[in-house]
């Protein structure tokens, strides 16, 4: 397995097919219908611009991928950001997010960003005991906060501090590192 930043020209048909089952048949994610090539391509684009997109390959097919975005659109929240994770069912258990994770966090604290926050709809074990495992703590619930698959369901929300480069008052972000391959 390796991973690397994503190339959102290649990477996006195989980041929407591992995306879509997670909203189609789940309430992991709270969208209602699963995005296309396109509108995948259009995110990464968005995003990539800021903030790493990672994806985790197994014999050169992208299995996998973990990604940050702003947490909140006002200023002060600037050094926090939401991080997000995705990996194929079938390739669950094999330590891939755990991975995918590890390398975010080192890129995030590159650039200067002080605060992972992942939100959690529940009930969902599996994605709960990797962000505790990986040093997140609860802060909070909302609760009854999506209808979905004819329930409402809780998100709890979870932050873990990354390493600070250095004092306070924070510096500017530094713009995304590119991890080529690891």
């Amino acid at each position: 397995m390796r991973i690397r930043s994503a190339d959102p020209a290649g990477d996006a048909a195989a980041c929407a097919a591992i995306y879509a089952p997670f909203v189609t048949e789940t309430v992991i994610s709270f969208e209602l219908e699963p995005p296309d090539d396109s509108e995948m391509r259009e995110r990464m684009e968005r995003l990539t611009a800021r903030y790493p997109w990672l994806v985790a390959e197994d014999r050169e097919r992208v299995v996998g991928y973990a990604y940050a975005s702003p947490h909140r659109d006002r200023s002060a929240y600037g050094w926090a950001a939401d991080v997000a994770i995705y990996v194929a069912p079938e390739h669950h258990g094999r330590g891939i997010g755990r991975a995918l994770y590890e390398a975010l966090f080192e890129l995030l604290a590159a650039q200067g960003l002080r605060m992972a926050c992942a939100g959690i709809a529940l009930p969902n074990e599996a994605s709960v005991a990797l962000h505790v495992k990986l040093g997140f703590q609860l802060v909070g619930v909302y609760r009854r906060i999506g209808w979905k698959l004819g329930a409402w369901h809780d998100v709890a929300w979870y932050q873990r501090p990354l390493p600070a480069p250095g004092g306070d008052p924070p510096q500017e972000l530094r713009p995304p590192p590119r991890l080529d391959e690891r």
